[in-house]
């Protein structure tokens, strides 16, 4: 009796014309990583738990792979900031700060297997990481990627979305609710969830008066442009240091987003951002597709005090964003919002009707030189079963080999789109020209 064939929930397995998009999209944003001059990493999918887990807990700690194999307790990865960390702490005499990487890779969580959501997916991070301190100027540049990735990925209406957590820690100083700060964020940050009465409410519940209320209502509200919203801040005339010190680094990075070149339609300051609540200390950044508000964001990070921490004393500041490819991906492509309408890697397909190939190979190996993916058909099949394989997998071009080809030194290059053939040589110059024209 045969197995059935089954693939485990929660984890993406796509047909090749769609494998072939998803590497289409995953080489843009490597690209455009490197364009920017970040460097690759690859850790291990493996780590030892003692290493991986020093910092985790609660709902992290539930959802990591763990099992121990011989003596050794092992778990995988569940992002590419805690590798990160225990690699720059590791290697740090051997690297040139900043430290500027860039890593894709799978991850891996044993979350509730459900419709959009992964147990094991692509992140694509970026990280610029300081020895000792990192200039402000760093978080402006990060926009810059974000903005050039899906330019890249052919969005144009998207918006960076931007806070600095310093700004939201000072109100909470100046309202005496520091200690209640994770709380007040958490709950405003559910304000496009739940709508603002609930917020007022759930404020009312964690114990802050109506004045206190008022003052956090008054303050996520502050609407404009981005610097009108800058001007709101200045005027609240808020006298506390960290709020003062938060809205001075905003001013900074709106200031070199423009100079990087990022149009204002595509950034702008958004008070109620909060996210990343027990890690991030500056700059933060939510991406969204306007159009398309249920996707959720689409790339998100920040700035943070110390990368690594719990494996050094050495102060190691930085800067980052994660795109979540998988899904991504899966939501583009559920929305029908990008089509995976390339089936084969080949741009050439060659067919040989003849028993000797080193004609068609030679063939081949000339295009494949010259930088054409080029394909040779090598069953014995009728002509008809060969050029119905071209089709399906929508080959752009054919070229048939057989006797009177080789004697004449004429080829016929096809169009498998148009139908139309074009006589040509055994010339790569001439058959290249052909496919040009």
């Amino acid at each position: 009796m045969n197995t059935e064939p089954r693939t485990l929930p929660g984890f993406m397995e796509l047909l090749p014309n769609e494998q072939i998009l998803f590497e289409q999209m995953k080489q843009k944003i490597e690209k455009a990583y490197q364009r920017f001059g970040f460097l690759p990493l690859d850790t291990p999918v493996l780590e030892l738990s003692e290493v991986l887990l020093t910092k985790s807990g609660g709902e992290t700690e539930k959802q990591i792979y763990r099992f121990n194999k011989g003596d050794t307790d092992i778990s995988m990865r569940f992002d590419l900031t805690v590798p990160l960390a225990k690699y720059v702490a590791k290697n740090y005499g051997n690297l040139s700060f900043p430290f500027r990487r860039y890593q894709i890779g799978k991850v891996y969580r044993g979350e509730r297997a459900q419709k959009g959501r992964f147990r094991e997916f692509y992140q694509c991070d970026i990280d610029i990481i300081g020895d000792g301190e990192l200039d402000i100027v760093n978080d402006a540049e990060i926009p810059s990627v974000i903005y050039t990735i899906f330019k890249d990925l052919g969005f144009d209406d998207f918006t960076i979305c931007m806070n600095n957590r310093k700004i939201l820690n000072g109100i909470f100083e100046s309202l005496n609710q520091k200690e209640n700060a994770t709380s007040i964020l958490r709950i405003i940050d559910k304000i496009a969830k739940i709508g603002k009465e609930k917020v007022e409410k759930e404020l009312q519940e964690l114990g802050l008066n109506q004045k206190q209320i008022m003052q956090v209502m008054e303050f996520i509200a502050i609407e404009g442009s981005t610097d009108e919203k800058i001007e709101k801040l200045q005027k609240l005339e808020i006298k506390n240091e960290v709020f003062q010190t938060g809205l001075e680094e905003l001013k900074q990075v709106v200031k070199y987003i423009r100079l990087f070149g990022v149009p204002d339609i595509n950034f702008k300051i958004d008070l109620t951002i909060a996210r990343g609540l027990d890690y991030y200390t500056g700059t933060v950044y939510e991406t969204f597709l306007n159009d398309y508000p249920e996707i959720g964001s689409v790339c998100s990070g920040g700035r943070y005090e110390n990368l690594a921490g719990y494996y050094t004393d050495k102060k190691l500041p930085g800067v980052g964003i994660s795109i979540g490819l998988t899904r991504l991906f899966y939501k583009l492509n559920e929305m029908e919002l990008i089509k995976a309408t390339k089936y084969s890697m080949a741009d050439i397909l060659i067919i040989p009707m003849v028993e000797d190939l080193s004609k068609p190979i030679e063939l081949a190996s000339n295009l494949r030189k010259a930088g054409i993916s080029t394909e040779v058909y090598l069953n014995d099949k009728k002509l008809k079963t060969k050029l119905k394989y071209a089709d399906k997998l929508k080959i752009p071009y054919v070229i048939v080999i057989g006797e009177d080809e080789i004697q004449s030194n004429q080829l016929k290059v096809k169009n498998m789109q148009t139908g139309n053939e074009t006589q040509t040589t055994f010339e790569i110059e001439e058959i290249i020209k052909q496919i040009g024209s």
